[in-house]
């Protein structure tokens, strides 16, 4: 059991923005709705998922400066922007507008890799520079420095009547710290803490050196912890679906049970080639499921979390999870709610 002087001091959730394609404003503004509802109910922070040619939200960025201007101290956020997709430069500009709507609230999240299904996708994406981009952590690092204020050009000065800087415009001063990274490796966690980077670690690791879920996710923390200059005060936050029943009808029990059965298999073994472990959802009063976190080793390593909400619920069912997460499993954490 953690100590009773180390509290849960942040508490977010993470929403995918499903919406149908007949229909699509209707899941944008629910979206919005529940971020809405999210600083109404004291959480710390809101993230959005990415999700490219599917029907879940493309443009995260753009839907966050929507609610920029809905809310006002909730901290928002990415979890996360695949950079296979975005163009750095590009993505340095519209993360640090959104930053500068919000006030200084944004928390961009990103990872590397090639897009999902890229041979696919890759003629639409890149159909010139398709086999020679960069899907390295390089790609990041791009993104970091335009973020934190490196030059992206030797050009500067006045032309004619306009004025050109050398660096992204507008810089949004603080934004470099608020960056995370999405990993799932060793590697990856490494790569985060040495440059000085805040984690991300989710419902899903790479099975390396264990084929249990909370040790290989422990053993991430402690590796981007012990490469990050700021050692054991370094920024992770941890994501599990979390699917409190306290106020739930039964029949919403019965569907947040059924849907965390269904998912139950790919938790007991390594899945694929990459050998991808997943953590088991965890539905149940929120007493029951603080016993669980309790016990879960990577939990007891740190102070933030931003639990995610299941991908195909409804917006009621959203609504009655994160009002329970707030006022009662929180508090459970030793969390209290932000005013």
């Amino acid at each position: 059991m953690p100590l009773t002087s180390e509290p849960l001091r942040k508490l977010g959730f993470l929403t995918i923005g499903l919406f149908d394609e007949a229909d699509p404003r209707r899941g944008h503004e629910s979206t919005l709705e529940i971020i809405e509802l999210g600083e109404k109910l004291g959480f710390d922070s809101a993230w959005m998922r990415h999700r490219h040619l599917q029907y879940g939200i493309a443009s995260p960025v753009a839907v966050l400066a929507a609610a920029t201007q809905r809310t006002s101290r909730i901290e928002l956020g990415t979890a996360v922007i695949p950079l296979g997709w975005e163009n750095p430069l590009r993505l340095a500009e519209d993360l640090a507008t959104v930053d500068i709507l919000s006030g200084g609230r944004l928390n961009p999240g990103v990872s590397v890799g090639p897009p999902m299904h890229y041979g696919q996708v890759k003629h639409a994406l890149y159909p010139d520079t398709a086999d020679v981009e960069d899907f390295s952590y390089d790609r990041v690092r791009r993104l970091l420095d335009f973020v934190r204020g490196e030059p992206a050009t030797d050009f500067s000065g006045v032309e004619g009547f306009e004025v050109f800087s050398d660096r992204v415009q507008p810089h949004a001063h603080g934004l470099g710290r608020r960056m995370w990274y999405g990993g799932a490796s060793l590697r990856s966690a490494q790569w985060a803490g040495e440059n000085g980077m805040n984690f991300l670690t989710s419902s899903v690791v790479k099975a390396e050196e264990s084929e249990d879920f909370a040790e290989i996710q422990l053993s991430h923390i402690r590796t981007f912890r012990a490469h990050h200059p700021d050692g054991d005060r370094a920024r992770v936050s941890q994501g599990l679906v979390v699917i409190p029943t306290d106020t739930a009808s039964p029949e919403q029990r019965a569907k947040y049970e059924e849907y965390a059965r269904k998912r139950t298999p790919r938790t007991a073994t390594p899945q694929g080639p990459a050998r991808m472990m997943f953590a088991p959802d965890l539905v149940g009063t929120s007493a029951e499921i603080a016993e669980r976190l309790y016990s879960h080793a990577a939990f007891r390593e740190i102070d933030e979390v931003a639990f995610a909400l299941p991908f195909t619920f409804d917006h009621e069912d959203y609504v009655q999870i994160l009002t329970d997460i707030a006022t009662k499993l929180g508090p459970a954490l030793g969390w209290q709610a932000a005013t």
